[in-house]
């Protein structure tokens, strides 16, 4: 059936909504069957996948339908009327200039569609609310697309066609399409079962986010290439994971650190059983000690800790599961060459030094997609092979495990998403109110850290506007997870003698003040 409904999907992308081979196509969905089903179709019509996050609203949903130059967008109906205006403006520019970049058409799906059968499980409303009537040019719906029966064209792509495009924003302001093709993306969607042993027997519970490549390759691709069973939840919610694990007899799943606590901390925890899991790993911030010794006193497991990136397709590094170390980021995977170097000499640093992490491998991107200088400023060159140097500062031991002290780029690290303080700044500036603003990590207890606003008002709006106005204006313009949660007024932002704002400088005083 999964074969069945990518094909037909993909035939219907290419014949009526005209895809074609190295065309970027959106895959704006949460966790469901349609997003595999997406995901396979669109690389069986020879196209891009281009994952978004679902919690990304209309203004920052332009960007990557501007910049991946896509046609077409697949989404769920919950989260049309983000689709629906940049549907409307592409349609608008084409009827003027059929050249015209844009929007063009949009398969839109009722994730009820595929909840067939009768559950006792707590089913979310947005996955159990019911098809809704479609009455929008440029869009259909999935089951009707379905229905078309249209059939795919012979295949065409091979494995150095670009396959999968995620995005990530860096220090730039603007997420980057990372260029991935099939060969990069296939290579960890092997490597990490080998890593890790799975098999087809193995029942897996995807929980991570599939438009990220942890949860992509981890949750989906890596299953299905093994042949095994996958499980799935559209959110995390802890009950019902824990209830998954026990019902399907989960014998792996991936989580953040910020799931593995929010699970172990259950209240209701000993009404689950949970000893079908035999392998939990994850990443996105160290397992504190206590945290891993609940987890190893409940289940008798470790928590296997990995590295890994969006331009990287996941992992480069992950822990052996005989003889993982706690709050380490493992070792190379198969055919990975990682260093440590100065970030300024780039002079190769010794067991125990601290600089940046570099990687080269079989799954390191090609590039950022349309940035030739941003990508020339990623890679470096070291005896014949081109690394990618991650912004990461790290130290190796003496037995060539890897461990993370620091980042070197502008990075919050919220609850396990990656929020790039200078793309919610530039977000923020459409605030009539800001004057300026800089963006820096605040602590917090739960998320680990969180984002917070600092910001300059507009002299006309001073005593007009208060920080709560900011924060509500915010989250309506950006996805929840990057939306400030603090936001401080203050006269002015301290900057260099270049006029540039120290950052630095304001995070240091933050940090300062958590402290005290």
């Amino acid at each position: 059936r999964l074969q069945d409904e990518t094909e037909r999907l993909a035939g219907y992308l290419q014949q009526v909504c005209g895809v074609r081979r190295g065309d970027r196509v959106l895959l704006y969905l949460q966790n469901s069957p349609q997003f595999v089903i997406g995901y396979y179709a669109i690389l069986r019509a020879d196209a891009v996948v281009v994952p978004v996050n679902p919690m990304n609203l209309s203004d920052e949903l332009r960007h990557y339908v501007t910049d991946a130059g896509a046609r077409t967008i697949l989404a769920p109906q919950d989260l049309f009327a983000q689709v629906r205006p940049l549907l409307r403006e592409g349609l608008a520019a084409a009827s003027a200039d059929g050249a015209a970049p844009g929007l063009r058409h949009a398969v839109v799906t009722a994730y009820s569609d595929y909840l067939t059968t009768a559950t006792d499980l707590s089913v979310p409303a947005f996955v159990s609310e019911p098809r809704q009537p479609l009455d929008e040019a440029g869009a259909m719906a999935w089951a009707h697309a379905l229905a078309a029966g249209q059939r795919p064209d012979p295949i065409e792509a091979g494995p150095d066609d670009l396959a999968v495009m995620p995005y990530t924003s860096g220090t730039t302001g603007h997420p980057k399409g990372c260029m991935h093709t099939h060969r990069s993306v296939m290579y960890n969607a092997v490597s990490g079962g080998l890593w890790l042993g799975s098999t087809a027997d193995s029942v897996s519970l995807s929980v991570l986010p599939l438009f990220h490549v942890t949860g992509m390759q981890g949750g989906m691709n890596g299953p299905l290439f093994l042949g095994s069973t996958v499980v799935q939840l559209p959110r995390w919610d802890r009950n019902a994971a824990a209830e998954l694990i026990g019902r399907y007899r989960v014998t792996s799943t991936q989580m953040i650190v910020t799931m593995v606590v929010d699970l172990l901390s259950n209240p209701r925890l000993g009404e689950y059983d949970l000893s079908s899991i035999r392998r939990l790993s994850g990443g996105g911030a160290a397992m504190p000690e206590a945290v891993a010794a609940r987890l190893q006193q409940l289940c008798g497991i470790d928590y296997i800790e990995g590295y890994g990136m969006s331009e990287t397709m996941a992992a480069t590094h992950v822990n052996p599961p005989e003889r993982p170390r706690k709050q380490c980021l493992g070792i190379p995977l198969f055919d990975v060459d990682a260093r440590v170097v100065d970030p300024v000499t780039l002079a190769e640093l010794q067991p125990g030094e601290v600089g940046e992490i570099i990687v080269h491998g079989p799954q390191v991107m090609q590039g950022y997609w349309g940035q030739p200088e941003a990508t020339q400023q990623a890679f470096i060159t070291r005896d014949g092979k081109r690394f990618l140097r991650t912004g990461d500062l790290g130290h190796t031991d003496e037995d060539g495990y890897f461990y993370m002290v620091d980042r070197l780029k502008r990075m919050i690290n919220a609850a396990g998403y990656k929020v790039w303080p200078a793309e919610v700044e530039a977000l923020m500036y459409a605030h009539p109110a800001i004057q300026e603003v800089c963006v820096i990590a605040a602590q917090d207890g739960r998320r680990g850290e969180t984002v917070k606003a600092v910001v300059v008002l507009r002299e006309a709006f001073r005593g007009q506007v208060s920080e709560q106005d900011i924060i509500d204006w915010a989250h309506g313009h950006m996805a929840a997870y990057k939306s400030p949660r603090l936001v401080s007024f203050v006269d002015s932002l301290p900057k260099s003698g270049t006029g540039k704002v120290q950052w630095r400088a304001l995070q240091e005083q933050e940090a300062l003040t958590s402290r005290c």
